[in-house]
């Protein structure tokens, strides 16, 4: 069961739309989903909702500590309302999964993103959930810095948006404690579109060769 959803990015406006807070445009989307709104609150050095739900609260949030600090915001929350490892789910950026695809797992390394170090580092364990918004890949791994923190296309945007929706249509899943049904939902490929109808070819039929004028 998870009780604990996290979002990472970077505070103020100049990184909002960034690839790098994905994490928080799904705890933004979970927020709606669950009809409530985040509020700063400065003992967990975050943003964060509480929301009350038959079988015990849930939290929502995203710490304002930058990316690199996550960890010190996530463990002051989990810790206070003893909330184990395994009952927490990040959402962050993954360059290794291209805009639109989304993949959930339990536990792992984290892979160089500073937030999940830290948050790893903090809580004393990396036994909690991860779910992985992809955002692509610059190609060279020098430019990666600036790439994370630089606005997608539109193109991408949309394609990270709708992974999302994805990932939040399995939030009662999750909330539930169904990690196989939820991580079965989350992994699903969406419907390939139908190709085009061909157009039916009204002309009359005869020779392409060109005629000489009488």
């Amino acid at each position: 069961m998870i009780r604990l959803l996290v979002g990472l990015g970077n505070p103020g406006p100049e990184y909002a739309a960034t690839r790098h807070n994905a994490g928080f445009w799904f705890i933004d989307a979970v927020a709606r989903e669950l009809r409530t709104s985040l509020a700063p609150e400065r003992s967990y050095f975050g943003l964060a909702a509480r929301v009350n739900r038959p079988d015990g609260p849930v939290w929502l949030l995203e710490p304002m500590t930058f990316m690199n600090l996550s960890g010190k915001s996530v463990a002051a929350l989990a810790r206070f309302f003893k909330i184990a490892p395994g009952e927490i789910l990040v959402a962050h950026d993954e360059l290794d999964l291209l805009p639109g695809h989304v993949k959930m797992k339990l536990g792992g390394s984290h892979a160089g993103h500073n937030g999940l170090k830290d948050i790893q580092a903090q809580l004393g364990s990396a036994d909690f959930w991860r779910l992985r918004l992809g955002i692509g890949h610059p190609g060279v791994k020098a430019e990666v810095v600036d790439y994370v923190l630089r606005k997608p296309i539109a193109e991408q945007r949309d394609a990270i948006a709708t992974s999302i929706e994805r990932a939040v249509s399995a939030l009662d899943l999750l909330l539930a404690g169904e990690m196989d049904h939820a991580l079965m939902k989350v992994h699903a490929k969406p419907p390939r579109p139908k190709p085009p109808r061909p157009i039916a070819d009204d002309a009359p039929k005869g020779s392409d060769e060109p005629k000489e004028p009488t």
